[in-house]
């Protein structure tokens, strides 16, 4: 499968800005991967795909305040950094990513708040990556206080206004729990407490899988033969309970719903040759797209993403390419909109 097959016009407009004004009403298009057919339902309807004994994989990380502003020594030139990775705790050492890039060198000083932290550059990584040390006499979760009280919520670039307060609470998903990523798992931006309760009434389980969304999932595809591009490594949890919740459905024969790409590039990291879900700890740089024969998951809940993106690769790897392109034409039609704070597709 080429790059050039993931090319479509995408209206500016459509890349929405604002989550919608509650969470569970934004937008759902329906695709029935097996007939083609679409249909047109708010987020809040989709209890009525699932019954009971149905299952719903969730990841539960939760995304950490990672934009930092500082200035730099001497000039007192403002700097963006982006907490990436923790590398070391003790040593407060940590990959990020610095803009502008080409003021930064090895030995420049940071300086963040009122002087509260200070980081020296210790080495470059990538054209903007460099790895910092925070020069820090505290206690880890003295510096963690520090960075969460200078750090601002990090909504995607592309959405052109200042981060406001909502921000904090609604690029976080209900049921976020374990804190490592610098990106929200964005498909499960729509559950509200509220749903959640009555799928639960209505019989349907979850099962929690961890995987630290970090921006290599946003990197741009830069070869046109997919076979050639390379995963940024994120790191995956998927534990014992969640296995044996996620094994005894499938035994049943009953729909098991990925919830979002993070979630299926969790499981499908940690499925044994058997096909059944095992215990993961560790890092995947799994890179899933068209063909490819999915073994845990026969639904899935995911936003309307970028042309060209490994995303919408994976979408159109689990729908079909043609139906995935098929409803992106269609969405486009009916002004559904795009990316992190926009509306849902579910593939059943």
């Amino acid at each position: 499968m080429k790059l050039s097959k993931f090319k479509f016009n995408l209206p500016p407009e459509l890349l929405a800005e604002r989550p919608s004004p509650e969470r569970d009403e934004a937008r759902l298009l329906v695709l029935h991967k097996n007939t083609g057919e679409i249909e047109h339902r708010l987020f809040k309807d989709i209890i009525e795909y699932f019954d009971e004994g149905d299952l719903m994989i969730m990841n539960d990380t939760k995304v950490f305040p990672a934009r930092l502003y500082g200035n730099k020594e001497k000039t007192g030139a403002k700097i963006e950094v982006f907490l990436l990775r923790e590398l070391n705790r003790e040593s407060f050492l940590w990959d990020v990513l610095v803009d502008p890039a080409r003021k930064i060198r090895i030995g420049n000083k940071l300086y963040f708040g009122d002087d509260d932290l200070v980081a020296e550059v210790i080495d470059n990584t990538t054209s903007r990556g460099r790895t910092l040390r925070f020069l820090f006499d505290g206690s880890y979760e003295e510096f963690k206080a520090i960075t969460q009280r200078l750090g601002e919520t990090p909504i995607p670039k592309y959405i052109n206004r200042p981060v406001e307060p909502e921000d904090a609470e609604r690029y976080q998903t209900v049921y976020a729990e374990n804190e490592g990523a610098v990106a929200a798992p964005t498909a499960g931006l729509h559950f509200s407490k509220h749903l959640m309760k009555r799928l639960e009434i209505k019989g349907i389980n979850f099962a929690f899988v961890t995987l630290h969304v970090g921006l290599g999932s946003f990197r741009t595809v830069e070869v046109e033969d997919l076979t050639k591009h390379k995963m940024d490594s994120e790191e995956a949890h998927v534990g014992e309970k969640a296995c044996e919740i996620v094994n005894a459905t499938k035994r049943n024969r009953k729909r098991i719903c990925a919830v979002g790409t993070t979630s299926m590039r969790a499981i499908e990291t940690s499925v044994s040759t058997d096909g059944f879900l095992k215990p993961y700890d560790g890092w995947t740089n799994k890179f899933i797209f068209p063909p490819y024969d999915f073994s845990i998951a026969n639904c899935m809940i995911t936003n309307f993403h970028t042309p060209e993106s490994t995303l919408l690769m994976m979408t159109a790897a689990f729908g079909g390419y043609d139906n995935v392109m098929k409803a992106y034409k269609e969405a486009i039609k009916e002004k559904y909109r795009f990316f992190t704070y926009g509306d849902a597709m579910l593939i059943i």
